[in-house]
């Protein structure tokens, strides 16, 4: 081989290719939270791997997204036969009867078992993996261990609730105060305070290591916030922000906080691109 066509060869060899990110981890599905105002869900997020929608609620504040409660319906209602179709909800977790103030919904348990209890037996067109009680757990809340348990016992199975750490325990004894008094066969959904910058990432994924070694790793699922505050209002988050999340948190079942209000088709084009998530032009 002649020097030139050498020389060529070894510059191409060792010139600095540029990287491409590697895809984020998959999401395991979409949160979404119903509102008369938004009564449907459309979305791409299936291209994430997004196959399983948990629902907030199906009935909140005394007001329900079905027929047949005895609850006041809501003026516009889902197409559930729609959703039932769509490929990120092939599996969905039932939202139970919730409230949309935190300080009502510690007052209101027995009121939300019933209507939830009448939720339970709608017949709805969608496979139903599991339930959710929409009553957010954190340590603030002084006297969960003794109301909440009793509340739970009379719920269907399998049964979900989600979890958080206002007060900033810190993994371990966060994972300590749960253990100690949550129902064995409960599973939890951990929000991970990143879009309100409680924590960042890796730190939210220590608070999930430290409640799967308590609790079992598959008692654990993670909520990734969707979005960030800025200055009093919410905006999504970027492609760049929402993969560090999906990556950090890779082996955990992620669900996505809110799919349908802030992660829209360009979103999760923009978190698949190669360019690991920098804006289009």
């Amino acid at each position: 081989m002649k020097p030139w066509l050498i020389a060529l060869v070894w510059a191409i060899a060792v010139a600095p290719v540029p990287l491409l990110a590697s895809p984020p981890a998959p999401a395991a599905g979409v949160v979404w939270q119903l509102h008369e105002n938004a009564p449907d869900a459309e979305g791409a997020w299936h291209k994430l791997g997004a196959h399983e929608l948990l629902l907030q609620w199906t009935a909140v504040d005394g007001v329900a997204f079905v027929r047949g409660t005895g609850m006041r319906e809501s003026a516009r209602l889902p197409n559930w036969r729609r959703i039932a179709r769509e490929p990120w909800a092939k599996r969905v977790i039932l939202g139970l009867s919730g409230r949309t103030s935190e300080q009502v919904t510690r007052v209101s348990l027995d009121a939300m078992v019933e209507e939830s209890l009448s939720l339970a037996r709608i017949g709805f067109p969608f496979e139903i993996s599991g339930y959710y009680f929409p009553a957010e757990i954190d340590p603030t809340w002084r006297d969960a261990p003794a109301r909440l348990p009793p509340a739970l016992a009379r719920l269907p199975r399998p049964l979900w609730v989600s979890v958080y750490d206002r007060s900033k325990l810190g993994p371990q004894r966060f994972a300590n105060w749960l253990a100690g008094w949550l129902p064995g066969d409960v599973g939890v959904l951990f929000q991970d305070g990143v879009g309100i910058h409680v924590r960042d990432a890796p730190v939210a994924r220590q608070y999930a290591d430290a409640l799967a070694e308590r609790l079992g790793q598959p008692r654990v699922r993670i909520i990734a916030e969707a979005f960030r505050e800025e200055s009093g209002n919410m905006r999504p988050a970027s492609a760049a922000e929402l993969r560090e999340q999906l990556t950090t948190y890779r082996g955990f079942p992620v669900y996505l906080f809110d799919g349908p209000h802030y992660v829209s088709a360009r979103l999760v084009e923009d978190i698949l691109a190669p360019s690991a998530g920098a804006p289009r032009p």
